[in-house]
């Protein structure tokens, strides 16, 4: 038995079509644009009459975002009264106007995430840390890093963005020679598929080259990304700077129709800076890169736009990527951007964009022999943030790192060790130790830290903010075909006016649960009858120690809840995460349980 709503829908449709089909027989408007228009409309009428009959908004709005939308495009495309030219457009760059070379590459790092790193039974938490890139003594890292990603939004965000610029930077190269009088299928170089297969092996190459001159540990396709915008841009820079625009947008409609309506509520959050969090290195490898590529592009076609073009349009393109986010640590978890220094970057790149693709084949000096052309110079240009680049990355990248640990707190499965740490030295970023800008490499690590001298892995996997904020996490181990998960664990109690006292305990994939880490014992402000209470940390849990001039009177276990205990003269009781003490009728709270988030 249909539903009033599904027949309301269904009515809504039909009627819609039926009055298309009237216009249509009047002669009142094209059948073509007719058809085009009307598909789409007869949905997006019918989610209207199915909400009138009772149809919950929200339920509707993510079709109807989509009927909407192939709705707007019919009528522009009717507005414009082009017939065909898009069509045309597309077919006289792409293989049935198809960029087949961008739906190959999506393909390929959907199917990694989804079955390399275990996405499809673990959407949200993705195995990634034996496909980081780590060390060039691990080449599975290397190679593996820009195709894995670190999690649902990672992936979403640069396979939104592949979609977006790819088939912009495979339009520029083509399917189809570009000289007059070259047959398509005349030679290799000229096959289709075979220039198909290029623009994917390219892709792949520039990947692995982003992932090996990173600057530390990698993951992510974000390099690959913006080489694309920057090989479209030498060739199409205002189309590009639309496209990145589009990005912005294509990031709203997905997310339009994955939750169609946010309810949200001021609280607190923890978390460091957006810009923390953007491995800037690996950005500007893939923009110099695509630069590069596209200036030997055009250069050898002869289709070089304006430099006051390639200017803007690279000035702009690199601030949206953001180049101009460079930063470095100050601490555990501070860190410093250097947004001027970013920006006069951001600068000269535009220059040596302009400078790079409108260089011609002249010499460099008129009247001087000195043997170099303009073209020669500026690619030089190009290449040097490149060399510079690699003098950094290599030594970086063949620094080993020592064990996380191993002592009897910490976890091991095959080969990994998971423990929890405060304030000791982040074997990662200092594997040098120099200063630069007053800001130095010696940096210490607190939270869960998971270390593999075999994949050359050392990593701060949760802060210990984070863990204090949310009282458990987990953190996800493994290699090609396998993986195991390892839990952390905070408990602890705040004593009134002073630092909170608390333990971690990690749990290993077979259930088994230690205590990694107990932190110091701290004394709650109030004094009660001449006498001090102090939260203490004790192998079973948590104990109240009551003193007098630094002599102790007695202690007790921190009673359950509900229950009673006595210390040194004082009654304690517990309600619910509030523990008070008593004497004389005098009752005092000093303590309360942590709340996590």
């Amino acid at each position: 038995m249909l539903s009033p709503v599904s027949l309301a829908g269904g009515a809504g449709v039909l009627c819609c079509w039926g009055l298309v089909i009237v216009v249509v027989a009047l002669r009142g408007v094209r059948a073509g644009t007719a058809l085009r228009v009307g598909l789409p409309l007869g949905p997006l009428v019918g989610l209207c009459w199915a909400v009138a009959v009772g149809l919950p908004p929200a339920d509707a709005l993510a079709p109807a975002v989509i009927a909407g939308t192939l709705v707007s495009l019919a009528c522009v495309r009717s507005l414009d009264g082009v017939g065909d030219e898009w069509g045309r457009r597309l077919r006289s760059h792409f293989l049935f106007g198809v960029p087949w070379g961008t739906l190959v590459v999506v393909a390929g790092i959907a199917g990694f995430y989804l079955f390399v790193q275990q996405g499809w039974t673990h959407p949200t938490d993705p195995l990634s840390l034996p496909f980081t890139s780590w060390s060039y003594l691990y080449p599975l890292g290397v190679l593996t890093a820009p195709f894995a990603h670190a999690g649902l939004s990672h992936i979403t965000g640069n396979l939104l963005g592949t979609l977006v610029y790819a088939p912009l930077a495979e339009y520029a190269w083509s399917h189809y020679p570009t000289r007059r009088g070259e047959s398509t299928f005349g030679s290799l170089r000229t096959n289709p598929l075979a220039r198909i297969g290029a623009f994917v092996l390219v892709v792949a190459a520039v990947g692995v080259l982003t992932s090996a001159l990173a600057w530390g540990p990698i993951i992510g396709f974000s390099g690959a990304v913006f080489a694309f915008g920057a090989f479209a841009l030498t060739r199409y820079p205002v189309s590009t700077i639309v496209a990145s625009a589009a990005s912005g947008f294509a990031s709203t409609f997905y997310y339009a129709l994955r939750d169609p309506v946010v309810v949200a509520s001021a609280g607190p959050s923890y978390g460091g800076p957006w810009w923390a969090g953007i491995a800037v290195q690996g950005h500007a490898v893939g923009v110099l890169v695509g630069v590069l590529l596209g200036a030997l592009l055009v250069g050898a076609r002869d289709e070089r736009p304006s430099a006051l073009r390639l200017w803007g349009a690279a000035i702009i393109y690199a601030a949206s990527v953001p180049l101009y986010a460079v930063w470095w640590y100050r601490g555990p978890s501070t860190y410093v951007l250097y947004r001027g220094l970013g920006v006069l970057l951001v600068i000269a790149l535009g220059l040596f964009v302009a400078a790079g693709v409108r260089a011609h084949s002249r010499p460099l000096l008129t009247r001087v022999d000195t043997g170099l052309t303009r073209r020669q110079v500026a690619t030089l240009c190009l290449c040097f943030p490149l060399l510079v680049t690699v003098m950094v990355a290599v030594p970086i990248n063949l620094a080993a790192v020592a064990d996380g640990g191993g002592t009897a707190d910490a976890v091991h499965v095959e080969g990994y060790t998971v423990t929890y740490a405060e304030d000791v030295r982040n074997e990662r970023v200092g594997a040098f130790d120099v200063e630069l800008l007053n800001e130095s490499t010696s940096v210490n690590a607190s939270g869960v830290i998971v270390s593999n001298p075999d994949r050359v892995i050392w990593t701060q996997a949760v802060s210990a903010g984070t863990l204090a904020y949310s009282g458990r996490a987990s953190v996800r181990v493994g290699g090609v075909g396998w993986s195991e998960t390892v839990a952390a664990t905070r408990s602890g109690w705040v004593p009134s006016g002073a630092s909170p006292v608390y333990r971690v305990s990690l749990v290993a994939p077979d259930g088994e649960r230690s205590l990694a880490y107990t932190s110091p014992n701290a004394t709650a402000s109030p004094v009660i009858a001449g006498r001090n209470v102090t939260v203490a940390n004790t192998p079973d849990g948590f104990s109240v120690v009551v003193s007098h001039a630094n002599e102790t009177l007695g202690r007790a276990p921190l009673p359950a809840d509900n229950g009673t205990a006595t210390a040194g003269g004082l009654g304690f009781g517990r309600v619910g995460n509030t523990l008070v003490a008593a004497r004389n009728g005098t009752r005092v709270t000093v303590a309360t349980r942590e709340a996590y988030s």
